[in-house]
């Protein structure tokens, strides 16, 4: 039975989320690390304060990620494959050995920063529950020619998030409440994995040709073809485009289904992913760290 380990996006981060990581000498190992490479105390990234920023929020989340797989991989538990969504895809490629953590650290804070400078304020991100990837992409057809709306993510059959400026999330949740879906607009205030962010991915690009990716150890799921990336230059595509192309999560995780995973385990913060796995797959064992202690999922890995 195969293990995959999962890292989210931004999204699901609350003040204060690093400090509840379980005390570990991997988890102290890696904040000191992430301190000394980005000039500042982790601990700093994820105040109220500090998390108003785009690039704390991201940074923060992948440092979380990272530390928890190290500490998964301290206690014997090795994943056979890993995905990340959003962001996550950085830690999920530091766990796969496609890139060290400080050049992870350096990518982030580079796309964290070029997000919150591409577009103006009054833009965001809508999750919507109830609409398959076919429902919401009509829902995006009639709404487009009054606002620009994008589908950013298909994260179930029957749940997707879509990016634009606020007018056209107001548009697609009106439309998506008269069809009975439910409608969540997520605390971001950037409109991610849509064309807007082209730019961000002109300058990932740029960054990652002076960073020498490797392949990956683990299979490597990419966000945006939900195929495993086995090579160096698929790993660093993924990376550069995930930002501004839709992220396929619900293929991706089918995929890691298909290659054998049972267990499932989702680092902090949040549990969304998990909940996701079991939604779609219930003979799966997914669990969160953020809901699960170290050593019981220590223990599932183990026993699978």
């Amino acid at each position: 039975m195969r293990i995959a380990l999962l890292f989210p996006g931004q999204g699901t981060h609350t003040p204060g989320f690093l400090s509840r990581l379980p005390v570990h000498p991997a988890v102290q190992a890696t904040l000191a690390e992430a301190g000394a490479a980005l000039g500042a105390e982790a601990e700093r990234l994820d105040t109220a304060e500090a998390l108003a920023s785009t690039a704390a929020v991201q940074l923060s989340t992948v440092i979380a990620g990272v530390a928890m797989a190290r500490a998964l991989a301290a206690e014997g538990t090795q994943a056979d494959a890993v995905a990340g969504l959003s962001v996550g895809a950085f830690a999920a490629a530091v766990a796969s050995g496609a890139l060290t953590f400080p050049e992870a650290l350096a990518l982030v804070k580079l796309r964290g920063e070029a997000m919150a400078q591409a577009v103006p304020r009054g833009h965001g991100m809508t999750a919507i529950l109830g609409l398959s990837e076919r429902d919401a992409r009509a829902l995006i057809a009639r709404v487009s020619p009054r606002a620009p709306l994008y589908l950013a993510s298909v994260n179930g059959p029957r749940e997707v998030v879509v990016s634009g400026p606020d007018a056209a999330l107001e548009l697609a949740a009106a439309e998506a409440r008269a069809a009975g879906a439910a409608v969540r607009r997520l605390r971001l205030t950037i409109p991610s994995h849509c064309p807007l962010m082209e730019g961000v991915s002109g300058r990932l690009r740029t960054a990652i040709e002076r960073v020498a990716v490797r392949a990956p150890r683990a299979a490597y799921v990419s966000n945006t073809r939900a195929r495993v990336a086995g090579q160096a230059h698929e790993v660093a595509e993924d990376l550069v485009l995930n930002v501004s192309r839709t992220v396929r999560w619900h293929d991706s995780v089918t995929l890691l289904f298909e290659l054998g995973c049972r267990v499932f385990i989702e680092t902090p913060p949040g549990a969304v992913l998990s909940h996701l796995v079991r939604d779609s797959f219930p003979e799966a064992r997914a669990l969160s760290l953020e809901e699960t202690p170290l050593a019981a999922a220590v223990t599932l890995a183990a026993r699978a």
